[in-house]
């Protein structure tokens, strides 16, 4: 079994206590989570580069993690007011199987994050037109304030004078955390091109750095033991390995299934590990003889 989807001892034993009848399932939060892309080296299979942070060993939830920008949905995100080019709310709501509420939430948590965490914006002045370039101190100071609350993001919109350009992003899917987690999340994950003119920065207090990695180089450094992820982050490394550049991955998405998937639990004699479907672990199989011929 894959050293990524083996349980520490701490979440065996909350497994193990749900599977008793002994804890009651935490209602997962909503989030969002950004795949940010660019073009690799060539435009053949594991190419595709996908922007990681690294999260600080202090935090609560995936600790030590390689992740894809992204959080929580805040209370605001479910602002009408926003000023929105692109599908509006009920295409959105209609692809994800939500209200129109939720989706726009989700929609602008998905930007707001993405800017919070990596200074990269998806949005401009015009339905066609996005910034060029966040890097400033007023840029940095208006970051700041959107991660610690001070401003909302429909407030820094207005007062720039931008629209969120949904037209920029494309639903990946979605995860749900096991039931028997402690801390459990409903994590939506769109995938989006960085806009030319546009760089990361590492910006976001919960992370220690941020790289480019093409999804090829991601998925050994896992199985090598390089670095860590969370079956979510690996999985959709693992399907977009086939996505030679980042509008492969926008025709993609356009076509995939959006059931949400949810890891199990299973137990061998080393211990308790995550299940996930069927499906994906054939692609594990798969890729892995790919990446390591």
């Amino acid at each position: 079994m894959h050293a990524a989807r083996r349980l520490p001892e701490h979440l065996a034993a909350h497994a193990q206590d749900f599977a008793e009848g002994g804890r009651t399932p935490a209602e997962p939060r909503d989030a969002s989570t950004v795949v940010l892309l660019r073009g690799g080296a060539s435009s053949g299979p594991g190419s595709l580069e996908v922007y990681l942070q690294r999260r600080h060993l202090d935090m609560a939830f995936a600790a030590g993690m390689f992740v894809f920008p992204g959080g929580g949905v805040d209370r605001r995100d479910f602002d009408p007011d926003i000023d929105w080019v692109g599908p509006p709310p009920a295409r959105w709501a209609s692809v994800m199987g939500t209200d129109e509420a939720l989706a726009r939430a989700l929609v602008c948590a998905a930007v707001r994050e993405t800017f919070e965490e990596s200074g990269v914006l998806l949005a401009g002045e015009e339905a066609d037109r996005v910034v060029a370039d966040t890097t400033g101190p007023e840029w940095e100071e208006d970051r700041r304030r959107l991660e610690t609350g001070e401003l909302s993001f429909v407030d820094f919109l207005r007062r720039r004078g931008l629209k969120l350009r949904t037209d920029l992003l494309r639903v990946w899917g979605s995860w749900l955390t096991p039931a028997f987690e402690p801390r459990r999340y409903r994590a939506w994950f769109f995938v989006a091109e960085v806009p030319a003119g546009q760089r990361t920065r590492e910006a976001s207090t919960e992370s220690q750095g941020g790289t480019w990695l093409s999804v090829h180089d991601a998925l050994v450094a896992v199985d090598d033991g390089e670095i860590s992820m969370l079956p979510p982050t690996y999985c959709t490394c693992m399907e977009l390995y086939d996505c030679g550049v980042p509008l492969d991955a926008f025709a993609t998405a356009e076509e995939r299934d959006m059931v949400p998937v949810e890891p199990g639990v299973d137990y061998d004699a080393e211990g308790a590990f995550l299940t996930i479907p069927d499906r994906l672990a054939a692609l594990a199989e798969s890729i892995g003889r790919r990446t390591h011929r």
